[in-house]
């Protein structure tokens, strides 16, 4: 018994190598594509280019994504944690309306590094012709407005008798913040915090 279990313990171990390894190579191939559609290359982009960028042969990449598409909904899965898991984490945190509220105004008006607003740019043109990329992209953004509609049923549960509508709330205010982020995309000197704020606590003024 103790033969065969070691038996089985060695092969486990190679197994379980090559396939952190596999992971890895996975993520060095993500991060080079993150950072071609980054740059100025996002009309060139292809996963020869990415292969050589990471380092590894072109039939690798394939191994990891079965084609261009594939490796780019990788990469709008991968930004995730970057900017909706935290607004995900600001409107369900603790705290009443006010505080959440303050939360995601305070996160939303924190400068975007420049290498992700350029990355949502080029992920934004490349949906314009490729459906796969759209539909992902569409289900990120989805994820991200949703936030925003939780945030007002929270208003809408703490005031039982106001018409508040959590949905068109959470919409509104949700077009609202990608409109100011193109606005501030050419002109930087706006004040996001004061726009946002007022128009959050008119917004909430509707459950008075």
């Amino acid at each position: 018994m103790a033969t065969r279990a070691n038996e089985q313990s060695s092969t486990a171990a190679p197994a379980r190598s090559r396939a952190a390894k596999g992971e890895q190579t996975r993520a060095r191939l993500i991060a080079a594509a993150r950072t071609l559609l980054a740059g100025d290359t996002a009309g060139r982009f292809t996963t020869r280019n990415v292969a050589a960028l990471c380092g590894v042969s072109h039939g690798m990449c394939h191994y990891h994504f079965a084609d261009r598409s594939d490796l780019i909904v990788a990469v709008v899965e991968d930004i995730r944690p970057e900017w909706i898991a935290p607004l995900e984490a600001a409107v369900d945190g603790p705290g009443g309306f006010d505080e959440r509220a303050g939360r995601t105004v305070a996160l939303l008006t924190r400068a975007e590094s420049p290498d992700l607003a350029r990355l949502h740019s080029a992920l934004h043109w490349l949906a314009l012709n490729d459906e796969r990329v759209r539909a992902s992209l569409d289900a990120e953004y989805r994820r991200w407005r949703s936030c925003f509609v939780r945030l007002f049923r929270t208003l809408a549960d703490e005031h039982p008798q106001a018409p508040v509508d959590p949905a068109l709330l959470g919409e509104s205010f949700a077009a609202a913040v990608d409109g100011l982020a193109a606005i501030r995309s050419l002109d930087a000197s706006v004040d996001a915090a004061a726009v946002l704020g007022t128009l959050m606590a008119a917004l909430a003024a509707t459950a008075s």
